[in-house]
């Protein structure tokens, strides 16, 4: 993909160039070169957000697979969303920069809301299901969100503790159940903490995760969280991982909803910065389909839901070790034909579409007599009155 406007929803901030590598020091006036490490992360989290998907039929006939979903859903969605916070900090609400929200994350949205509201009366089997624009569908969610988080990136860059005030509005978002599904606001909320922990990362934060004594230490956190994830899945419900629900929906006293929201951000970023220190930083065969990224996302929930509407997962290799590792190859695959080239080409009238005829452009007004000066107090001389 070009430099185009989609992909400012999967961690760019509309051309995808600033980072920890060449791009990042670029000349003047000369275009910089997108960062390998970013397009990386962005690619193999894709990968690891289709499997998951992939996974979820296969949940309740394998403590196994149930263990690596958890890990897996504890991380990936806030390496994507941290990401996309450190592309938006310059995002200052400029008529240019709210042209580009407009019709790399608004016109995606509604686009795919509608068609996943129709494709999903089918394969759902619910064909009087309505189209809701304030009630996002399946994976348009992240669109709503990444538009109200945008929204206010000039209000968390002014402010002086904005990680913790946006903690702070993800744990009173647990205790209030009355927060409706427009927009899908509990979890846009919830999630918040990641995005703004992303504006407030430099290049060096990013660099510290990638040394290599950091690297050695994720080995064996990894290790420990799929053993800790195994023990926990019969006692645990990981559905907190999806940030989308009150602590009432857990039925547990609503003391556990900050508790939780805490417990949960420290869990996600130690996995986040295991994941992160061994993205490769070089350039590698995947590396320019980490520039679709959006187009994998919002593309592969239609191949998923048709073979669940199919019910692919009744087939009894599929509940065997082997069918597992079979189904996430063909997710992997999948999403990864779904971030190229020729994808990209067919989708990019509603992923970037080119909509200059929509907006104004600016003009400078012309100086009007009389209006120009606007007339002050008058200067205080410095020359003593004569006598």
């Amino acid at each position: 993909m070009s430099s185009g406007t989609a992909q400012a929803a999967y961690g760019a901030d509309v051309s995808g160039r600033a980072g920890t590598g060449a791009g990042a020091g670029a000349a003047p006036g000369r275009p910089r070169q997108r960062d390998a490490f970013f397009d990386n992360a962005k690619y193999l989290a894709i990968v690891l957000v289709a499997m998951g998907h992939a996974w979820e039929p296969l949940r309740s006939d394998s403590r196994a697979v149930t263990a690596l979903y958890t890990v897996v859903y504890a991380f990936h969605m806030p390496a994507f969303i941290i990401i996309s916070g450190y592309f938006s900090r310059s995002f200052d609400a400029s008529p240019e920069k709210i042209k580009r929200l407009i019709t790399g994350v608004v016109v995606p949205y509604v686009v795919f809301e509608t068609a996943y509201t129709f494709f999903t009366r089918w394969s759902d089997g619910e064909p009087d299901r309505e189209i809701s624009l304030l009630d996002p569908l399946y994976l348009t969610w992240f669109l709503a969100a990444l538009f109200i988080w945008r929204l206010t990136t000039p209000i968390w860059r002014r402010v002086r503790w904005p990680l913790p005030i946006a903690l702070a509005v993800a744990a009173l978002a647990t205790l209030t159940p009355s927060i409706g599904k427009d927009l899908d606001l509990q979890r846009t909320l919830q999630f918040l903490p990641y995005f703004v922990l992303g504006l407030c990362l430099r290049p060096a934060h990013f660099s510290l995760v990638r040394q290599w004594r950091v690297r050695l230490l994720a080995l064996p956190v990894l290790a420990g969280a799929l053993v800790f994830s195994y023990w926990a899945v019969p006692r645990m419900d990981y559905a907190w991982f999806f940030h989308k629900d009150s602590a009432e929906h857990f039925a547990v006293p609503d003391w556990y909803g900050p508790l939780m929201t805490l417990a949960l951000f420290g869990c996600s970023l130690v996995l986040v910065a295991c994941f992160l220190s061994w993205v490769p930083g070089r350039r590698m065969w995947f590396t320019t389909l980490g520039a679709g990224t959006l187009y994998g996302y919002l593309l592969h929930g239609f191949v998923i839901q048709a073979a669940n509407h199919w019910q692919w997962s009744d087939e009894r290799f599929f509940r065997q070790p082997a069918g597992a590792i079979a189904v996430s190859v063909v997710a992997a695959t999948v999403v990864t034909a779904l971030c190229t080239a020729p994808v990209r080409r067919v989708f990019r009238c509603v992923m970037e579409p080119n909509m200059s005829w929509a907006f104004r452009k600016d003009r400078p007004e012309p100086a009007r007599p009389g209006l120009d000066h606007v007339p002050g107090p008058p200067a205080r001389s410095t020359t003593p009155p004569a006598r």
